[in-house]
């Protein structure tokens, strides 16, 4: 798909990895839809970004795990551009549930925004699509869907139904619809991180550096382009994956 004259929902739109996915899709031509649940600040600052490479922007504030928030965000991109022809399911929260537990908040609220709120938004967006006769939904998974995190067990859970979840969307959309999946490997440092944990982190991957939002970016808009590619997933990590293979070269 060209996306130039598009129309591009991207959930956690405004800050970090989502940002970066924003005004990349801006800078090829596509109109944005900007979801944010509290960053709202941060949302306009978005807005103004992508209107400055001279596309239309919105910025819609939506809870993506409550199914009312999200058929009100659909209705109002389709109000304000007429449709939506790229959904980037990009919303994530970084929340620790260590196992067992005794307070189940956290687990519903990440797996939540992970499977539920992905879902909720493809649904919405599904009918737009196939009306149209074209559309792409791109989902940003990470290394949890193949590799579980300790103590993170709603958002490892969360990544690999996510996963399961792109496979499904592009068989049952299929032929109209391509579905794929980018997983990033470490990119932008958590702000808790020490030095000594960032080094760590990139002498995990094969290039022995951290990856940028914009290499995560890139991946999407290849999905966006890629008009004979469905049903996949690109790892944007560095070679993290396998990475600790790099011992075995030293033995």
């Amino acid at each position: 798909m060209n996306p130039k004259g598009k129309t591009a929902l991207i959930t956690g739109g405004a800050v970090r990895v989502g940002k970066a996915i924003t005004l990349a899709l801006a800078q090829a031509g596509a109109n944005v839809v900007i979801n944010y649940n509290s960053s709202s600040a941060a949302a306009e600052e978005t807005v103004a970004a992508a209107r400055a490479l001279g596309v239309k922007a919105l910025a819609v504030q939506a809870d993506i795990s409550d199914l009312t928030q999200v058929e009100a965000m659909v209705k109002a991109a389709r109000q304000k551009f007429g449709g939506v022809d790229i959904l980037v399911n990009s919303a994530s929260l970084w929340q620790s549930t260590p196992f067992p537990m005794e307070n189940l908040d956290n687990w519903h609220r990440v797996t939540g925004i992970l499977i539920n709120g992905a879902f909720y938004c493809a649904n919405a967006v599904a009918p737009l699509m196939l009306e149209a006769g074209e559309g792409v939904i791109i989902n940003i998974i990470d290394l949890a869907a193949w590799e579980p995190w300790p103590n993170f067990m709603a958002h490892s859970v969360g990544k690999a139904g996510l996963l399961a979840l792109t496979r499904q969307l592009a068989l049952e959309l299929a032929p109209t619809v391509r579905v794929n999946a980018v997983a990033p490997g470490p990119v932008l440092p958590p702000p808790d991180y020490s030095p000594e944990k960032v080094d760590k982190t990139a002498a995990r991957t094969m290039l022995n550096r951290w990856g940028t939002a914009e290499d995560v970016a890139e991946a999407v808009m290849y999905f966006v382009r890629a008009n004979y590619v469905t049903a996949e997933t690109l790892a944007v990590d560095g070679g993290e994956r396998f990475g600790h293979r790099k011992l075995e070269k030293r033995k």
